[in-house]
């Protein structure tokens, strides 16, 4: 990977930023690793020793990321807190210090941990928003970007029942209208990526990126495993754990029992087309065929345009 000049200093800075934190001064040469975890348009990652660093999208702005810095600052039993609660300047980028967290091992499915997720995002839909300044969650926001590329990608044949099915969603969901919550606190995009150990390596779950933190629709943060498992992406026993876990914490988001899916069906219907229209939009630009698991959700985006949302109760599963 060749270094940008983000890069270099986003790394300069978690170096001397992991010295501060430890106390400690920065040998030299300093012998601590230092790992690249992500470098993408909308996101810089850099991890040296303990700390870890983040450069945030160019579209990220002081006025929405330090409230959710202050959220997360003011729940630390809920979301991994910052080091410091305001975000530095780094080539016009909004820069993040960061504990390092132990994640998700993504080669030992068997031990995801599925119920601390859904706990974790029950108690945080549960509890009050600690700051009255915090912005919507942006979950449909995320959603309506993801279609915007597709439409703006080069034709392929998968594009049309993908648009078709972002369609039949209401207005909220596509992020053309508020939200019909605006006071429940929510994470926004929730994956197992979402979680790590703090401490490292074996402390409790955490979830961390608060990008997309605010208060909005709680059934947003299920609906990324309750589009996996409407898909057929994710085992029905997984998807079982989950929602149990989340409803044994009392979670608001769906019914204490009966059958969840009028709830979650929207933001399900959503998550699927803004993976799909992702899926999509990456075949295109890289002049591939759709992979199995990438046509899957295709598939279901043919079958949404077929049935509107308020009738998929009976039979999305």
């Amino acid at each position: 990977m060749t270094a940008t000049p983000l890069l270099s200093d986003l790394t300069a800075r978690a170096k001397a930023k992991a010295h501060t934190h430890r106390l400690s001064p920065e040998p030299s040469p300093c012998p601590c690793p230092t790992h690249t975890l992500a470098d993408r348009p909308d996101a810089t990652v850099v991890r040296h020793a303990d700390t870890v660093a983040k450069a945030h999208a160019p579209t990220t702005t002081p006025t929405d990321l330090t409230p959710r810095l202050a959220t997360a600052t003011h729940l630390p039993d809920l979301l991994l807190s910052p080091l410091t609660p305001t975000p530095a300047l780094l080539h016009d980028r909004l820069v993040t210090f960061w504990p390092y967290g132990t994640p998700v091992d993504p080669d030992d499915p068997d031990a995801a941990p599925w119920e601390e997720a859904a706990t974790l995002l029950a108690r945080l839909h549960r509890t009050p928003a600690p700051t009255p300044d915090l912005p919507p969650m942006r979950g449909p926001a995320k959603a309506a970007q993801a279609v915007a590329r597709l439409r703006a990608a080069a034709p392929h044949p998968a594009t049309s029942p993908v648009l078709r099915a972002w369609t039949t969603l209401p207005a909220w969901a596509r992020a053309a209208a508020p939200m019909p919550d605006t006071t429940t606190l929510c994470h926004g995009d929730l994956h197992l990526g979402q979680l790590v150990r703090h401490p490292a390596p074996d402390g409790p779950w955490r979830l961390i990126d608060v990008d997309d933190l605010g208060v909005g629709v709680p059934a947003w943060d299920l609906a990324r495993p309750a589009a996996w498992y409407a898909c057929g992406l994710l085992h029905p026993d997984e998807w079982t754990r989950f929602l149990n876990a989340y409803r044994t914490a009392a979670g608001p988001a769906v019914p204490a029992d009966g059958d969840p899916w009028p709830a979650l069906d929207v933001p399900a219907r959503a998550l699927t087309v803004q993976t799909a229209a992702r899926a999509v939009t990456k075949a295109v630009d890289q002049d591939r065929p759709l992979d199995e698991v990438e046509q899957s959700l295709v598939d279901a985006c043919v079958r949404m345009g077929s049935l509107p949302p308020q009738l998929a109760s009976s039979s999305a599963k």
